[in-house]
């Protein structure tokens, strides 16, 4: 059987400890080894999971190294260290199978073997495989038998050390090639490409029998690729696939050619790559990085339809990171493209989740991006971006403020307030007198109006400040809007009201609901007032504002109506209740009705609307409406209608009876009876008047109700009657004149009763009281007869 065996080896030297790791095919089949050894014994052990597989090995060292060892993996291990308790470890984990073995003997010293188990050994080695171990066979052995030991004699084993592909010994001395080939790997780590290429140069020609030739023609390949210098790519990149097309690098250096062939111009040739890349390693990352090459090249075209496709096709067929993130970074350009912002920011989104640092690795086509997101108005995705780079770059790059700076400013503008405040003290925190402190003090306060936790009494202090500082400016617009609506959600509607004036300076197309807020303050000061039953106050917003309440303010708005004579308002609120379907609502508001036509001289509404509330009271005992028929009166009264009068007064007789509130009205009707010579209604009217006078002990209708009933009897010839009524006087407090007066008639009706001495005495009391009055003369005269 043809076996042909090639060794890659890596060695590395940590404290004692050798880490060594080998790759070889047998029979085409790749495998690798491990070898770890150390001056002191160490521990290896397996670790298997339920199928007997072997899912890690762990080996246990008493020492610590100097330095942190970093992580090691090629196609068959992954190698990490750790340490716990003061005590080291190495993890190996395989991708695909593995085997344990300690190397207990020395082939080149030792003469005997036999087969040893040992849990300690000072070398360990493990391989890695796909299917089938190789060079070993697994035999199963029976527990009975005996491990003799085999001592070759006088013939030792031959030690010829590495070969190289044709079954020579290869003589390299340690840390040549090798610790350059390390080198390299470090330099196109760090993105040090012409130091890379430099150094590749330097080894294939110092080592022109290197066994890492095709990783040196591979990596130079690369550092082509990322020097865009594509024709030199072209050059290694044919002798490396005629010297090694078997190679596991293969794929990306497919993908690589095609992409330098495309971007030369020579398409048929990029398409023939691309083909065999796709054809051939159609599993292979690199053939979805082969998508994404061809789109870029067909963008570069002017094709920008089946980019699209391509770059969704890798998207939806990779599960690598990088790939991923590349194609979705060029999906969102051509969304941009098509102003297709939400498609665009629906893969950014996707971009800053997997892999931030996509961004600032990225920088300057990142933030070109961020300016097209910022300048179509999705400041979402703006800020995402720049986020992702702000959080993965040096604070020392001169974007570094900037970005801070745009972060806060550009989440101010969106609807995530309290994210944009945290960035916005951040910015302040870090560049207290930097380039952009103004502006971001300015947009911090503006978000004063949108996060802020204050109890009301803070924000309304803080507006007023805000309204002194940025007077005249947005901010200080923005500040009166938000007090006069702060002011209104507080009930201080009378405050808010208060603010008419500079609420009306205000810009009506950004703040359009002014209008509207001014009304709300001006409804709440009005219900405050009828609350408080502060009537001007009421009847001066209702006037000015027009407002008008609903039904259950009615009652307050009237009464205030009233109290202030704004009797337009009163019969306004009667009206719109005249037609209530609730009876009690009905002839309250029609007695409301009443009053207001009586005190704006509406007689014949009054009249009308009166008969109307009799017909629905009428059945009532002691109705609250009975005030109806004194409303009556009053009105015929206002119409000097007598008749009417001496009609409508009895019904309020008959509604109340002989009430002191009515005193006037009988003096009204004794008027009426005097000028129609009527004594009997002078009498009726006049007795009802000396009588509630008497009961309340209150005269003021004296003497005009004496004299003018005293003047009835008379007439009628009832001077006993006359005489109590004139002498009734005589308790009462009387001016002169008046005093005078009544003596004179009290003289005058004693003389018709044939009571001459006392007629004479009251004479001369009446001439005592006013000598110069008209009646003290008539005294005179009659004491002369």
């Amino acid at each position: 059987m043809l076996k042909a065996l090639l060794f890659i080896f890596l060695s590395i030297n940590v404290f004692a400890l050798e880490i060594s790791l080998q790759g070889a095919k047998e029979n085409h089949q790749s495998y690798s080894t491990l070898h770890l050894s150390d001056k002191d014994k160490f521990l290896c052990q397996e670790f298997r999971d339920d199928f007997n597989s072997v899912v890690k090995i762990v080996c246990a060292f008493p020492k610590s190294p100097a330095q942190k060892i970093q992580k090691l993996q090629n196609s068959f291990f992954e190698i990490d260290s750790e340490i716990k308790k003061e005590t080291f470890f190495l993890v190996i984990k395989p991708f695909e199978k593995m085997k344990l073995f300690p190397i207990v003997f020395n082939l080149v010293k030792e003469d005997t073997v036999f087969s040893a188990k040992v849990e300690l050994s000072n070398r360990w080695m493990i391989v890695g495989y796909k299917d089938k171990l190789p060079y070993i066979e697994a035999q199963e052995k029976s527990d009975a038998a005996i491990n003799f030991p085999f001592t070759l004699g006088e013939d030792k084993f031959p030690y010829v050390g590495s070969l190289d592909i044709e079954g020579n010994p290869v003589h390299i001395k340690r840390v040549g090639d090798v610790t350059e080939y390390i080198k390299i790997k470090k330099l196109y780590e760090e993105k040090n490409y012409e130091f890379t290429l430099e150094l590749i140069n330097d080894i294939m020609k110092e080592y022109p029998d290197t066994l890492f030739k095709p990783e040196l023609l591979f990596y130079k390949i690369r550092v082509h690729s990322k020097m865009d210098e594509n024709e030199k790519l072209i050059e290694v990149a044919k002798d490396y696939l005629r010297e090694y097309s078997s190679d596991e690098n293969v794929p990306e250096v497919l993908s690589l050619l095609a992409k330098s062939y495309g971007k030369v111009g020579l398409s048929s040739d990029a398409d023939y790559f691309y083909d065999r890349l796709f054809s051939e390693h159609s599993d292979s990352v690199y053939a979805k990085w082969g998508y994404i090459y061809l789109a870029e090249s067909l963008e570069a075209a002017g094709n920008f339809s089946r980019p699209q496709t391509l770059y969704e096709k890798a998207i939806r067929e990779t599960d690598n990171i990088e790939v991923a993130v590349e194609a979705a970074f060029r999906l969102a350009k051509i969304h941009m493209s098509s102003s297709k912002i939400k498609e665009a920011a629906e893969q950014v989104d996707k971009i800053a989740k997997a892999k931030a640092d996509y961004f600032s690795e990225q920088k300057f086509k990142s933030l070109d991006m961020m300016y097209d997101f910022y300048d179509s108005g999705d400041y979402i995705s703006a800020t995402t971006i720049a986020k992702a780079i702000f959080e993965h770059i040096d604070p020392n790059d001169e974007e570094y403020e900037e970005l801070s700076r745009n972060i806060g400013i550009w989440l101010s503008q969106s609807e995530n307030k309290k994210e944009a405040l945290e960035a916005l003290n951040n910015y302040i925190e870090r560049f207290s007198d930097g380039m952009y402190i103004q502006e971001v003090q300015v947009a911090k306060d503006s978000l004063f109006f949108d996060v802020n936790d204050e109890n009301a009494s803070s924000k309304l202090a803080n507006y007023e400040k805000l309204m002194d500082e940025y007077a005249g400016d947005s901010i200080g617009d923005k500040a009166i809007y938000e007090k006069a609506k702060l002011l209104i959600a507080e009930g201080a509607f009378a405050d808010a009201l208060g603010m008419e004036t500079k609420l009306l300076k205000l810009d009506t197309v950004e703040y359009s609901d002014i209008p509207t807020l001014i009304t709300k303050a001006a409804i709440g000061t009005m219900k405050q007032s009828l609350k408080d039953k502060e009537c001007n106050s009421v009847l001066v917003v209702s006037s000015k504002y027009k407002i008008e309440l609903s039904a259950e303010w009615d009652d307050g708005v009237y009464e205030c109506a009233m109290k202030g004579a704004d009797f337009e308002l009163a019969k306004k609120m009667a009206d719109k209740n005249l037609k209530s379907k609730d009876l009690e609502q009905r002839k309250k508001w029609l007695y409301r009705y009443i009053k207001v036509d009586f005190a704006t001289g509406n007689y014949s509404n009054v009249i009308e609307a009166s008969k109307e509330l009799i017909t629905l009271t009428q059945s009532e005992v002691n109705s609250p409406y009975r005030d109806v028929y004194r409303y009556i009166f009053d009105t015929y009264h206002r119409l000097e209608n007598s008749n009417n009068m001496i009609e409508s007064i009895a019904d309020v007789l008959k509604a109340y009876g002989d009430d002191y509130v009515d005193i006037d009205r009988y003096i009204a009707v004794m008027a009426v009876g005097s000028e129609k010579k009527d004594n009997n209604l002078v009498i009726e009217y006049g007795e009802r008047v000396m009588s509630i006078q008497r009961i309340s002990a209150s005269h003021p209708q004296s003497p005009f109700v004496e004299f003018t009933l005293y003047q009835a009897y008379t007439d009628k010839e009832n001077y006993d009657r006359a005489l109590d009524v004139i002498k009734s006087l005589d308790t009462l407090e009387l001016n002169s004149t008046q005093r005078a007066r009544q003596k004179y008639l009290l003289g005058s009706v004693l003389a018709k009763l044939w009571r001459d001495d006392e007629s004479q005495k009251a004479y001369q009391e009446a001439i005592d009281a006013e000598p110069a009055s008209a009646w003290a003369k008539l005294a005179k005269s009659a004491k002369e007869i």
